[in-house]
């Protein structure tokens, strides 16, 4: 039963990605179609976003209220409902108005099985869960790119997704009583509920600020690449829409082939250079973008940035207890993940304004810059820790 529920726990992070590289690689199609400005894809980012720092913040009382396996199922109905509502859009407004549940949505399964599988499985399978995730995201661009190329527009490649939504959603309510046969009864979650920390405590802790300046980061940098690639490849370098859409996903192929590597040098490397690892790879990926060969120079970039990403945003997550000790785990979990989430909900669109106001050809120095401040912030995590 153990091994079915992790069965299930990876197939709703399968789930979870899917429709996450959606946007960015419909966009090009979508705000002709629409006619708006490249940038009004950052208004639909943004609300997204917030609704999973909202929905993520809440994830503690819902699943004491609810169980993890109930939330996760909710989650993912509540995603399958917003992702057909954006099939059926034909108005710009539509897709706000889609976005709030797709967001809130998408936010409660995060924490909640995020916090599920550092409290019960060994740390590879932290790697292995964000890989499915990464499988979901790689796959969404493709299958959107399928309904392009068969004359179908990106109404469908949304429709498609939202089937597979709701098909997963009755996988997960039929999973429900495993999730009851495992107990939540460890060390960890007894420390963390034994005394709960409010923010101003949690922002006390020596290292906590650079952890969550190193969060924001990481999701700024990851989600621009996944919400701009396709532009990038279609603006800067003339790509025609339909390929780009494939294209776009080269980002998130790295990263899940990273995240499955990853998941076996973690046997070889610990967390802090799993992390160190992970940042010069990005580095090396924005070098490469900057490169003067074309389109050839921008699919290696991202594929090395994505490659870059997969290690460093579930080793950041295992190395929370390492830190600042198990019996504050749970807490800084919960505002890591708020400050990824306000990382996706400020940077992405930030860099859609630059795009629309000078170039799109910036995004690589975006990245970098972002990617710079990262790699300051974790250095200065592990003199300030704890447990350093």
């Amino acid at each position: 039963m153990v091994h079915l529920l992790l069965i299930i726990i990876y197939i709703s992070f399968v789930s979870l990605g899917l429709p996450d590289a959606l946007l960015g690689a419909a966009w090009p199609t979508m705000c002709l179609e629409f006619s708006v400005p490249v940038s009004y894809a950052g208004a639909i980012s943004m609300i997204i976003a917030a609704g999973t720092i909202v929905s993520s913040l809440l994830s503690d009382r819902m699943t004491r209220w609810l169980g993890p396996g109930k939330v996760t199922a909710i989650s993912v109905a509540m995603t399958a409902l917003a992702i057909f509502g954006f099939s059926v859009s034909n108005a710009y407004w539509m897709l706000i108005l889609w976005a709030i549940p797709y967001g809130l949505g998408a936010g409660s399964v995060d924490a909640s099985l995020n916090n599920y599988v550092a409290l019960h499985y060994a740390s590879r399978h932290m790697s292995w869960l964000h890989c499915m995730w990464g499988l979901g995201a790689s796959i969404g661009p493709y299958i959107l790119g399928y309904a392009l190329s068969m004359g179908q527009q990106w109404h469908m490649g949304y429709r498609y997704i939202a089937i597979l939504q709701i098909v997963l959603t009755a996988v997960l309510l039929f999973s429900v009583p495993l999730w009851k046969n495992r107990s939540s009864d460890t060390p960890e979650e007894k420390a963390a509920s034994d005394k709960p920390l409010s923010l101003a405590q949690i922002l006390k802790i020596p290292g906590a600020k650079e952890v969550f300046i190193a969060f924001f980061c990481y999701c700024a940098a990851e989600q621009t690449a996944i919400l701009w690639g396709s532009s990038y490849l279609v603006l800067r370098d003339g790509l025609n829409e339909e390929i780009a859409a494939s294209f776009g996903s080269l980002f998130l192929i790295g990263l899940t082939i990273g995240r499955f590597l990853s998941g076996f040098l973690t046997y070889k490397l610990n967390d802090r250079n799993m992390i160190r690892l992970g940042q010069g790879l990005m580095v090396l990926g924005v070098a490469v973008m900057v490169l003067p060969f074309g389109t050839a120079a921008t699919i290696v970039g991202l594929i090395l940035i994505g490659l870059g990403c997969a290690p460093i945003y579930p080793c950041i997550i295992h190395s929370t207890p390492e830190h600042f000790g198990a019996e504050n785990s749970q807490a800084l979990i919960g505002v890591q993940m708020a400050s990824a989430y306000v990382g996706i909900l400020v940077m992405p669109p930030v860099f859609g304004i630059i795009a629309n106001h000078l170039t799109v050809a910036l995004l690589p120095a975006y990245i970098g810059a972002i990617t710079v401040t990262m790699i300051l912030m974790c250095e200065s995590l592990n003199k300030k820790s704890i447990h350093a």
